[in-house]
């Protein structure tokens, strides 16, 4: 071979050398697995009704490379978890038969799937529950939205939750088994709801072993049903049904909030409630003891009522209120509610507050509802109707000093207790009393 093409083909190769070596180190670079955790519940739990699946997912590639987090039940299909490095998925378990269920978790990252993460959970739905204890209550407040801190309302609500169910547990007779609370997207954040997830709901300690989970639009429908189909089974059945978080309405409408021609609405962690929709939910409910509070802005609509106690226009009607309901508001259709981030909304503090501590005892409705106390021992029994507490709390705002810049709030009462009809309902409701 000729020396100068020989030193040519050389210097060539020499020369291209780097930028195939390049090629083929760039072809070579592998993509690492992610790893996943699940770290909540543990391995051979016993768990019902509704479960918080939750764990810890890594890429060693970079945290931005992980792409989705997927949980399987036995051997259904993959269910996209919520979230990534810090992973959630809720199972309602009181859709599946009693027994043994597997758990599978892996993570995404857009090559390729983690090794999977698999533990073994013992479903054991409650039973028949005894017959003084047909009584189910479900807290909904969905408060802190994830982008916009300007519009969060704080732990408050789930606190004062807490406290209601606690008391209808200590003095209603409430079964820990029948009391759900839903809040945000099942986890508590640091910073009073402003800051970061720091574990979900069902990890906390409690000091009742009640029913939590998240606050998202598919998880209150589904929890609604279940309570519903097992509430009907029984003729004394009594639910307690309280809701709170955001309403939507117009705040720069001083009159009426914009809503004269429309429903009102609440928000839940994913999406809105209408008074129409929770009033086609609760359609197929038998029970002939039930009270339900929406504690939101402009909520009237709810309890068919827009303001100084006059109903709403016949097409606008939610048909919540049925007979056996008293179906209550924090606010008046056209007026706007108001809450303390660390107490929880103000209208359900005072109700609540005067039926646990006593002091609604002999109130009555006075004019247009707006409450008053009574020194006549004659209504004074001892015990506090959910009827009291309402015009307790309406006469506090009214009359309190220390919260009278409040009381355009003007919170409305349908009382359709213990039946349907003006003379009908001249009963009170006392929660827990068979």
């Amino acid at each position: 071979m000729d020396k100068k093409l020989v030193a040519t083909i050389t210097v060539a190769s020499i020369l291209l050398l780097p930028l195939f070596s390049g090629c083929i180190q760039q072809n070579n670079i592998s993509n690492k697995k992610p790893i996943i955790s699940i770290r909540y519940p543990s391995n051979n739990s016993v768990v019902h009704s509704i479960v918080m699946i939750s764990g810890l997912a890594y890429d060693p590639d970079g945290e931005e490379d992980l792409t989705a987090v997927e949980i399987k039940i036995n051997d259904e299909e993959w269910h996209t978890a919520d979230g990534t490095t810090q992973w959630s998925f809720e199972w309602n378990a009181y859709d599946y038969e009693d027994g043994t269920y597997t758990i599978t978790a892996r993570a995404w990252d857009g090559k390729e799937y983690s090794d999977t993460e698999t533990i073994t959970l013992i479903v054991d739905n409650p039973d028949i529950v005894e017959s003084s204890s047909h009584k189910w209550a479900i807290f909904i407040a969905a408060s802190n939205f994830p982008n916009d801190n300007e519009s969060k309302l704080g732990n408050g609500g789930l606190y004062l939750a807490e406290e209601m169910a606690e008391y209808l547990i200590e003095n209603c007779r409430y079964s820990t088994s029948n009391i759900f609370i839903l809040f945000d997207d099942g986890w508590i954040r640091n910073n009073n709801g402003y800051g970061k997830r720091v574990k979900t709901l069902q990890e906390r300690s409690h000091k009742y072993n009640i029913i939590y989970g998240g606050a998202t639009k598919k998880n209150v429908i589904h929890t609604i049903n279940y309570v519903i189909k097992e509430s009907n089974k029984y003729r004394d059945s009594e639910i307690f049904l309280w809701i709170f978080n955001h309403g939507y309405g117009d705040k720069d409408n001083i009159l009426t909030g914009g809503k004269i021609l429309e429903h009102s609405i609440i928000f839940t962690w994913d999406d809105t409630l209408s008074d129409k929709e929770l009033g086609e939910l609760l359609g197929p409910l038998k029970s002939k003891k039930t009270c339900i509070i929406i504690d939101a802005c402009y909520s009237g609509g709810f309890a068919d009522k827009t303001i100084l106690n006059l109903p709403t226009p016949l097409l606008l009607r939610s048909k919540i209120p049925q007979s056996g309901r008293i179906v209550i508001t924090g606010a008046s259709k056209f007026r706007k509610g108001y809450t303390s981030t660390t107490e929880g909304p103000l209208f359900s503090q005072l109700w609540f507050k005067g039926l646990k501590t006593g002091e609604a005892d002999g109130f009555k409705p006075g004019i247009l509802n707006i409450g008053r106390p009574t020194r006549l021992r004659i209504f004074k029994d001892g015990k506090v109707s959910v009827e009291e507490a309402f015009y307790y709390a309406r006469y506090m705002l009214r009359t309190d000093e220390n919260i009278k810049q409040y009381k355009s709030m003007q919170p409305q009462i349908n009382d359709n207790y213990p039946q349907k009809g003006f003379l009908r309902s001249l009963g009170e409701m006392i929660l827990g009393e068979d």
